[in-house]
C-alpha cells in the first residue's frame, strides 16, 4: 500500500479495514457452532459495516483535505502505514487460520483496528476527531466483549 498523502487516505484505509472485518465476522458467524457465538460474530459484523459507512462518510467529506499541521512528519506516516501492513486482515493467507480460532482471532482484530484509529486520530482535521475517536471507543467496548466471551 502506498504511503499516506493525505487525510482522506487515512479514511480510506479505514474504509478497507472495516470492510475486510466485516467479511471475517460473517464467516466467523457462518462457521460457529455456539449460539452466543454466533450471536457476537453478527453484531460484530453490523458494527463493522456500520463503522465502514461512517468513514466512506468521512471520505466523502475529506476528498483532498491536506494533513493537520505538524502530521506530515514522514516518519511518522511510515508508523502508521506499517500499522496497517501489519493489521491482522492485511497479512497474506492468514484467514484460515484466523477462523480456526475465531474469537482469539476477533480479539487481535479489535486490538490491531483500535491501534490504527488511535494513531489515526491527529490524521484527520478536527472536524472529524471526534468520530474516529467514537469508532475507537466502540473497538475497546468489542475487545472487553470478546475476551469477556472468551
Amino acid at each position: 500500500m502506498a504511503g499516506f498523502v493525505n487525510a482522506a487516505d487515512v479514511a480510506a484505509a479505514a474504509v478497507e479495514i472495516e470492510r475486510r472485518g466485516y467479511g471475517f465476522y460473517r464467516k466467523a458467524e457462518s462457521r460457529a457452532d455456539a449460539v452466543a457465538d454466533k450471536k457476537l460474530f453478527a453484531f460484530l459484523a453490523e458494527e463493522e459495516q456500520r463503522h465502514e459507512r461512517l468513514f466512506t462518510s468521512m471520505l466523502e467529506r475529506l476528498g483532498g483535505v491536506a494533513l493537520p499541521a505538524g502530521s506530515t512528519d514522514e516518519e511518522y506516516l511510515t508508523y502508521v502505514k506499517s500499522l496497517l501492513d501489519s493489521h491482522c486482515l492485511f497479512i497474506p493467507a492468514q484467514e484460515e487460520h484466523f477462523l480456526q480460532a475465531p474469537l482469539r482471532a476477533a480479539v487481535r482484530l479489535e486490538k490491531d483496528t483500535l491501534l490504527f484509529f488511535t494513531e489515526i486520530e491527529r490524521l484527520v482535521p478536527d472536524s472529524e476527531k471526534s468520530a474516529v475517536r467514537e469508532c475507537a471507543d466502540e473497538e475497546r467496548r468489542h475487545l472487553k466483549q470478546l475476551l469477556t466471551r472468551l
